[in-house]
């Protein structure tokens, strides 16, 4: 798998086609997700599936309209950004040197907080899915600030494409062609990519899923929705500004949940008094902010769509083209 990995990106790295560079790179993703599977790490393989082999390579195959398909011959000498790959390989070949062997007992995560989680996760969550329960509850500051770097990654996305050319042309971009099957099948799959996202998102504290997983899946629906009908009916279904707004929203209210628990005596990010005993609180409480997530990572992955695939370009008469 890891001689995969590597023919992978050398393969996209040479790669002058750009729309093929796109393809191995979540050829890439897809098996760094088989991966994780075979070392037992479901929730980040399923992350990394829908994030990475997913909504990322249509988001890069979105920009090759604004690019062109083909790589441009580069006029500069690569041997100053291959010093700098070399030495930056160099350092973290060194970093690694110091790693615990895979597996040993006696690593410092096996050893400080993990036999903790192991032993007293469900009896203090009352989440079977351990990492559900060590995200939203144990870590719910780093969940939080995860959120946040979203949000901000969203937004940063949106200052540089969001801004429409001056003059450019309203008519929105067409559909992928009028085929009646295209039509027809794009309807029955999205269907099921919308309740398999509402399954992900409100199983994630008993299997493999959340927040983040689902509000990515639950964003492919649109997206695919969007490319099968064209914008302006992407736009009735969900309006640009609608999916900018859900971003703070999440935001909004995964925070809120833990201003409720201050207000009622409690830390920020302290479920427990949410009901009528600690557990179910905690039990509750991660259920809000993982929607909360939801939410957010839903306007932030179609935010980021929207502003890849509304962004004119003038063309050579000095008009816009879609």
């Amino acid at each position: 798998m890891l001689a995969l990995l590597v023919v992978t990106v050398i393969a996209a790295v040479r790669s002058e086609d750009l729309f093929a560079a796109a393809v191995l790179f979540g050829i890439y993703s897809f098996l760094t997700a088989v991966l994780f599977m075979d070392l037992d790490a479901v929730d980040v393989a399923f992350t990394e599936a829908s994030v990475g082999a997913g909504v990322s390579t249509v988001l890069l195959l979105s920009t090759l309209r604004l690019t062109g398909r083909f790589q441009r011959k580069s006029r500069r000498s690569p041997v100053l950004p291959l010093l700098v790959v070399a030495m930056t390989g160099a350092a973290l070949v060194y970093g690694m040197l110091d790693v615990p062997r895979f597996g040993d007992p006696l690593a410092p995560a096996h050893t400080h907080v993990a036999p903790r989680y192991v032993q007293e996760g469900m009896n203090e969550t009352g989440v079977p899915n351990m990492v559900t329960g060590i995200l939203a509850s144990y870590r719910g500051y780093d969940t939080l600030g995860e959120t946040i770097v979203v949000f901000t990654a969203a937004l940063a996305v949106m200052m540089l494409l969001g801004t429409r050319v001056r003059g450019g042309s309203s008519r929105g971009r067409e559909a992928i062609g009028d085929l009646l099957v295209l039509r027809v099948v794009g309807k029955v799959l999205i269907s099921f990519i919308l309740l398999f996202a509402l399954y992900v998102q409100f199983h994630g504290d008993y299997g493999a899923g959340g927040g983040f997983q689902a509000g990515v899946i639950f964003a492919t629906g649109f997206i695919v929705y969007d490319l099968v009908f064209g914008e302006a009916d992407g736009r009735r279904v969900m309006p640009h500004v609608q999916a900018e707004r859900l971003i703070a929203l999440g935001i909004l209210f995964y925070i809120g949940v833990g201003v409720v628990g201050m207000l009622l005596g409690s830390n920020f990010l302290d479920y427990s008094p949410l009901a009528h005993d600690p557990v179910h609180g905690q039990h509750l409480g991660i259920l809000l902010v993982e929607f909360g997530i939801g939410v957010a990572v839903f306007g932030a992955v179609m935010s980021i769509f929207n502003a890849f695939s509304g962004l004119r370009l003038p063309t050579d008469n000095g008009q816009a083209d879609a």
